[in-house]
């Protein structure tokens, strides 16, 4: 995805809506917004992937500031690490993140062509993969997930495919090629598994979402070229939640969609597109069922919804934003 660098505007009420897909369901209600464009404690420049801990911590991959930063449910700033190199603990465009039952943290390094695992505090604990399209290479890979027996799965985004690590980095297996068939990719990026052991991909110019066993045997798919309800525009990131229900950041529709873990659409969360558009890249669940969303535009920012019934037709909010970048 290209970057894009907002300029200085007031952004006068500001439509967003929750659209469940019946009377009575549950949707996103806005809760907070945490975050503004800049390198400081608790800012982002260009956010891609974000995960929480069973603590109820929150992680955030600030793709520009080239670090992890640390946050609590509430977006207290914890702490951080990293800064731009091909050194350990640095990183050069931190793409994908993700955590396994024991709090590790595992950190796709974009254009290093890496994955690095670190404690829950930061501390580096190893590294693997470098550049190319053998086994356990990578070109430009996307996003990251853990099953909960601690396998990991890479959405190598230049290859095509998807890659499965044991938590050291042993490569265990992959699947996909280029293509729009099915089990075929054109830019695989957001990855996720559920408690099942399933593993949702988005296929970003594919405008789907697959769905695999954790060995990769295609399961089904879902969605086509389009913004009515279900329709995907280049999704991004993707979560689950403890019921198997599928979140996806559809990025260039500015909206999150919500679907069952055999894509049977729930609810959206529609975002301002003009004038100055709602972009979600990364999307995570909090232990309590709270959605968190890092945002491109209109500010780099994490903002966090609750789930709430809300009526079948459409509920807006407004606000008056001052957006300096």
């Amino acid at each position: 995805m290209p970057r894009m660098s907002p300029r200085s505007l007031l952004v006068v009420a500001l439509l967003f809506s929750a659209w469940p897909v019946s009377a009575g369901a549950q949707c996103l209600v806005p809760a907070a917004t945490w975050g503004t464009l800049g390198p400081g404690p608790g800012q982002f420049d260009t956010p891609s992937a974000i995960a929480t801990d069973a603590a109820g911590n929150v992680y955030v991959a600030d793709s520009y500031n080239n670090r992890i930063e640390k946050l609590s449910s509430t977006g207290t700033f914890l702490g951080e690490w990293g800064t731009f190199g091909t050194g350990d603990a640095q990183f050069n465009g931190p793409q994908g993140i993700a955590l396994d039952l024991a709090g590790n943290v595992y950190v796709v390094d974009r254009f290093n062509n890496r994955v690095e695992k670190f404690s829950g505090a930061g501390s580096y604990l190893l590294q693997w993969g470098s550049h190319g399209s053998e086994n356990g290479q990578f070109d430009s890979p996307g996003e990251i997930a853990v099953d909960a027996a601690g396998n990991v799965y890479v959405a190598d985004s230049g290859n095509d495919r998807v890659q499965k690590f044991t938590d050291s980095g042993i490569y265990l297996g992959q699947w996909g090629s280029h293509g729009s068939g099915n089990a075929e990719f054109d830019k695989p990026l957001g990855i996720a598994a559920d408690g099942s052991g399933n593993v949702f991909v988005s296929d970003y110019y594919g405008n789907r979402i697959q769905k695999f066993t954790n060995t990769g045997t295609y399961l089904g798919q879902w969605g086509t070229t389009g913004s009515a309800d279900g329709q995907l525009w280049n999704p991004d990131g993707l979560a689950v939640d403890g019921s198997g229900n599928v979140w996806v950041a559809d990025w260039n529709n500015r909206r999150i969609q919500e679907f069952t873990g055999n894509g049977v659409f729930l609810c959206k969360w529609q975002g301002q597109t003009y004038p100055q558009p709602w972009l979600p890249s990364g999307i995570a669940i909090g232990v309590n069922g709270d959605v968190f969303a890092t945002i491109w535009l209109p500010d780099s920012a994490v903002e966090k919804f609750t789930l709430a019934t809300v009526p079948a037709r459409p509920v807006s909010w407004g606000h008056i934003k001052d957006l300096y970048h």
